[in-house]
C-alpha cells in the first residue's frame, strides 16, 4: 500500500501522525493508536509497524507554520478510513495496564530452546557469568525492559520434586539482542558458597551456565512493574548496579544509544542524561565493557560512566572502593539531578547494596537540608526512585 506524502525529502521539517491498530504491547494491540513522528521518521516507522503485525488505517500530515516554506498538498489516507486530526506528539506514561505479565506459569511454562551461551568474563575474573540468549519465536512470550522471566531447571530436589522456579532480570530490549525479536537474553551469575568444608553451587544458575545451544529450557513470565523506563526521551536515568545487576541497565542502555535499536524504536530517540554507577571486584569482572565505552564515545553528550572496582580502588578512607562510596563523592551532582521532575533512579543488584547506598544518600540529603527519610518515598511515590535487589 503506497502512501503519498507530497514532494518530501529528508529536510522536509513536517510531523506526520500514524493512525494504527494491532501495535504496540498488551493493551495497546488491541487500540487504535496515534504515533506522531517527523518526516525522516516516517518510513521507518510504517516498516515497524509492518514487521510486527500492526495495520494502519491513515497517515497525515500536519500544517506548517506560517512563514515557512509550503510543501505540496499531502494525500495520506492509507485506506478507505477517514483521516485522523492530527495531534502534538506526547509521550504517556507507562500504564502499568499495557505490561504484559505472567503470560506463562509454572504449571504451563513456555519451553525456550537455547540459542547462545558464552561467558561475560575476562581473563582474571572472579567468578563464573554467562549471557545466554534464548528463542521465543514458537510462543508468546514477550516482554518490556525492566521486566524478569522464570527459568525452571530440569531435574528433582533432595525430596524428589520438580525444582521451583528462580527469577532473572532480562538483560536484552523487547527486540532481543538480534533487533528481530523473538529472543530473550539474561546474565546470570553462577552461584557458589561454602557449606561443612564443601563448595556448593546454585542449582538454577549453574544449570543455565552449564546449558548448550540447542537444549529446551522452561520459562515462565514475564514478571514486574518496578523497573520500567520512563517513555519520556528528555528524562535522566541515573543507574545503580553490581554485578549481575547490570542486566536490566544493559537493556536501557541499548534501547537508548544502540544504533538497530534507535532504528526500531522512531517513537523513541532518547535525549536525556543517561548515567550508570557500575560495582565489581575486579577490572576483568566488568560486563558488557565494549558496548558501554561505544556509547561513550557516541554520545558523549547523553552517557556517563563511572566505576567501583573494589579490589583495585580506594576510597577516600583508604579502604575499598564500593559503589556507594561512588554515591557520596558525586553527591552533589546526583542530587542536583534528583530535584529534576525528570529524573529516575534505578539500583539492581546483591541486597546487601541497599544500606550502603542509603547511607550515603542520607548524608548527601543531609548536606542540602533535606531528610532522605522522607525524600525516598516521594520519589517512590512519583516513580522515579525503583529498586530490585536479590
Amino acid at each position: 500500500m503506497r502512501v503519498s506524502t507530497g514532494k518530501a525529502t529528508q529536510s522536509d521539517g513536517r510531523m506526520f501522525t500514524v493512525v494504527v491498530e494491532g501495535f504496540g504491547v498488551g493493551l495497546q494491540r488491541r487500540a487504535e493508536r496515534r504515533i506522531t513522528v517527523p518526516f525522516p521518521q516516517l518510513q521507518r516507522l510504517m516498516q515497524t509497524i509492518a514487521q510486527q503485525g500492526g495495520r494502519i488505517k491513515a497517515v497525515t500530515a500536519e500544517e506548517v507554520p506560517a512563514g515557512s516554506a509550503t510543501p505540496a498538498p499531502s494525500d495520506a489516507a492509507v485506506s478507505d478510513a477517514p483521516a485522523a486530526t492530527p495531534t502534538p506528539a506526547k509521550k504517556a506514561p507507562v500504564s502499568h495496564a499495557d505490561v504484559p505479565v505472567n503470560l506463562y506459569k509454572p504449571k504451563d511454562p513456555f519451553i525456550g530452546t537455547v540459542l547462545d551461551n558464552y561467558s561475560l568474563l575476562a581473563e582474571g575474573a572472579i567468578g563464573r557469568v554467562n549471557h545466554i540468549t534464548f528463542d521465543l519465536s514458537e510462543g508468546n512470550l514477550h516482554y518490556i525492559e525492566g521486566q524478569s522471566i522464570g527459568i525452571i531447571p530440569d531435574g528433582e530436589d533432595a525430596n524428589g520434586k520438580p525444582h521451583k522456579l528462580r527469577l532473572y532480570s532480562i538483560a536484552s530490549t523487547r527486540h532481543g539482542d538480534n533487533c528481530e525479536g523473538g529472543t530473550v537474553s539474561l546474565c546470570v551469575r553462577q552461584l557458589q558458597y561454602e557449606k561443612d568444608g564443601s563448595t556448593i553451587n546454585g542449582v538454577c544458575s549453574t544449570f543455565l551456565c552449564d546449558i548448550e545451544p540447542g537444549a529446551k529450557v522452561k520459562i515462565t513470565g514475564p514478571v514486574g512493574k518496578e523497573m520500567l523506563l520512563p517513555p519520556d526521551e528528555d528524562a535522566n536515568v541515573i543507574m545503580l548496579a553490581t554485578g549481575t545487576g547490570i542486566a536490566p541497565m544493559r537493556a536501557y542502555l541499548r534501547r537508548m544509544f544502540e544504533p538497530s535499536e534507535r532504528a526500531r524504536n522512531p517513537e523513541y530517540q532518547f535525549r536525556g542524561k543517561a548515567w550508570l554507577i557500575m560495582g565489581v571486584p575486579k577490572t576483568p569482572n566488568l560486563l558488557y565493557e565494549d558496548d558501554f565505552q561505544r556509547y561513550l564515545a557516541e554520545y558523549p553528550e547523553n552517557f556517563r560512566y563511572t566505576k567501583a572496582i573494589s579490589r583495585e580502588q580506594q576510597n577516600p578512607s583508604g579502604g575499598r572502593m564500593y559503589i556507594q562510596d561512588r554515591v557520596t563523592e558525586h553527591a552533589d551532582e546526583i542530587f542536583s539531578l534528583i530535584e529534576d521532575p525528570k529524573t529516575h533512579v534505578y539500583m539492581c543488584g546483591l541486597r546487601g547494596m541497599e544500606p550502603g547506598i542509603d547511607e550515603a544518600m542520607t548524608a548527601a540529603a543531609a548536606a542540602k537540608n533535606l531528610n532522605w527519610s522522607e525524600l525516598r518515598p516521594q520519589l517512590k511515590k512519583a516513580d522515579r526512585w525503583h529498586v530490585e535487589t536479590y
